[in-house]
């Protein structure tokens, strides 16, 4: 659908899926309740020759309007859980990623990345500020953190949305891009009066630019 952003990372194709599943349920189920309602209201309402009496309640139906959202809620927790699995369960992030780290403030982005020596936590390691660099169809692991508030880190092309909790350890995420391009990131977390103006250029490079993007920074 036009609507919606184009999808730029290996997931977005299994997001989007659960997105239009939840959609199409819930949009169903959201006719079938206002059509009722309109049905109830017209049928049902007040008239002279209408005398007002006490309904005290239908089991059957009782048990039919409970049982059947709990079994849609378990239908959809299911068909997502697998790919909730490959995204934020630490165990299935790639092994052979390429990690950066991304410390967010009031109200910018600080991104920490790995010198030629693609290994970050080392001396090479350089800072850029509201900028994420990174190659294309290569894994990357973003550790996050915040020194303030709660911050959440969103690239809609991506289909990547992490909250980032002041004080939670092990914070982390990975995505894959599969475009070279321009695109933008934002905080989807609403973190004081400058929370408008917090967001972040992605630029997704071919693996020789971005090796020279780096060898020019360290």
């Amino acid at each position: 659908m036009d609507w919606l952003p184009p999808a730029v990372s290996t997931v977005a194709g299994d997001i989007d899926r659960i997105f239009w599943i939840i959609f199409i349920v819930t949009g169903i189920v959201f006719v079938a309740v206002e059509l009722a309602i309109v049905v109830i209201v017209v049928k049902y309402r007040g008239r002279k020759d209408r005398k007002a009496y006490y309904i005290e309640g239908n089991n059957k139906a009782e048990i039919i309007w409970t049982v059947t959202p709990a079994i849609l809620v378990l239908a959809l927790a299911f068909a997502s859980q697998t790919v909730w699995s490959d995204i934020k369960d630490v165990d299935s992030f790639p092994a052979d990623a390429l990690e950066m780290k991304l410390v967010a403030e009031q109200f910018e982005w600080h991104f920490t990345y790995p010198g030629v020596d693609g290994v970050l936590g080392t001396d090479d390691d350089f800072e850029v500020r509201n900028q994420l660099h990174m190659p294309v169809n290569r894994p990357v692991i973003l550790h996050l953190e915040s020194v303030d508030v709660i911050h959440s880190f969103f690239v809609p092309v991506f289909r990547l949305k992490q909250d980032i909790v002041p004080g939670l350890p092990n914070n982390a995420t990975w995505f894959e891009a599969t475009e070279v391009g321009e695109y933008e990131g934002a905080c989807a977390e609403l973190c004081g009066t400058g929370h408008t103006t917090m967001d972040a250029r992605v630029s997704v490079k071919t693996q020789q630019d971005y090796d020279r993007w780096v060898a020019e920074r360290s």
